[in-house]
């Protein structure tokens, strides 16, 4: 991989913040789905569509993490804006804490990351009620979350694989890591270990589907102690197996100084990507602003590091052009190497996320 500077813009959460952004401080742009006739996941639906949405258009399914809600994520990410701006439809299903103390997709139990069971069923049921309300394109259907949220991203790709185009994990796993609480912990940890070969059979084994599989994109940030970096590359192992591609990537580059690698198929085509966000913590990259091409707002697990995930995954689903995202990232006002970026400290991001965790037991 060629030698690049990275460039790392973190600003920490205001005073007093937590996972949660003030209810009344959340300009909540979402409608609620309403009843999901096949919900045995118990997850609570809700959508946008942008005004004057015309014919069949793109869905996007976006999951939250830990300690968010789908208001929350969405005004962090910016994803209701950018849906404004390129006309598509996004799906955001919300946990509730019924299911999970704090608000985690349980991607680690066996009855929900399964074809048609627990919430990876209800999610595919809200997809099919999105189309009650807005006439859908069926080969342009997407997915993407952090942290449980991207991965229950894996899960999705996995047990659904026909029903998307792409997908875009962020701070996630591959399908498949864990079965209960103490192996998830092993797998975020690094510490389960397995080969290509054996990650995409896990993927294979998830249905009957036999191909063409979904372009997946990778997000991580090098300095996450919480989904630790070495995960992205075994979710890179498990779909390259899948694609029956190398683990070693056809292209390497660097966007705004942090690095990217690129897997492409015999059209030239990236099926996969691997963006790597040198010394950034758990939490979504962003690039806030007020400029036009600027989405989100910097918080706690949102992370302003002069480059806009939401922007090129929208670039990756082919949602939005190429010059529309290098405008994006075009911005870099006070860059800071990211050896001079703040540390997280203990009322930190990272701090919020393990407390959280911690309290719900799913935390040693």
């Amino acid at each position: 991989m060629p030698a690049v500077t990275p460039r790392l813009r973190i600003r920490r959460p205001r005073k007093g913040a937590s996972g949660f952004a003030p209810r009344s401080a959340v300009k909540n742009r979402l409608a609620e789905l309403g009843p999901i006739p096949n919900n045995p996941g118990n997850l609570i639906g809700r959508y946008y569509v942008p005004k004057g949405l015309r014919g069949a258009a793109p869905l996007v399914v976006v999951l939250h993490g830990c300690t968010q809600d789908a208001a929350v994520y969405d005004q962090g990410s910016g994803w209701s804006r950018l849906a404004d701006r390129h006309g598509f439809i996004l799906l955001f299903p919300e946990q509730q804490r019924a299911n999970n103390p704090m608000l985690c997709f349980n991607w680690f139990s066996g009855s929900d990351t399964q074809r048609g069971m627990g919430e990876a069923a209800s999610i595919r049921a809200m997809v099919e009620a999105v189309g009650k309300v807005h006439e859908v394109d069926p080969k342009r259907i997407f997915v993407t979350g952090l942290s449980a949220g991207g991965a229950m991203a894996s899960v999705m790709l996995a047990t659904y694989p026909e029903l998307f185009a792409a997908g875009a994990i962020i701070a996630g796993v591959a399908y498949g890591c864990a079965s209960g609480v103490a192996e998830a912990f092993e797998c975020m940890g690094g510490r389960a270990h397995a080969d290509a070969a054996e990650l995409g059979q896990r993927v294979r084994r998830a249905s009957a589907h036999k191909g063409p599989w979904p372009r997946v994109q990778v997000w991580q940030g090098s300095a996450d102690t919480t989904v630790v970096a070495s995960n992205a590359d075994a979710i890179v192992r498990q779909w390259a197996d899948l694609h029956g591609l190398s683990v070693k990537p056809d292209r390497t580059d660097s966007v705004e100084g942090y690095p990217r690698r690129a897997w492409l198929d015999a059209e030239g085509r990236a099926v996969i990507e691997q963006y790597t966000i040198t010394g950034m913590a758990h939490g979504i990259p962003l690039q806030p602003g007020t400029g036009e091409g600027e989405l989100g707002e910097a918080g706690a697990h949102m992370l302003d590091v002069g480059l806009s995930s939401t922007d090129r995954i929208a670039e990756f689903f082919g949602l939005a052009t190429a010059a529309a995202a290098r405008k994006t990232t075009a911005r870099a006002a006070d860059p800071v190497r990211a050896e001079e970026a703040p540390k997280a400290s203990a009322g930190g991001v990272q701090a919020v996320i393990e407390k959280a965790l911690k309290a719900a037991g799913l935390m040693p």
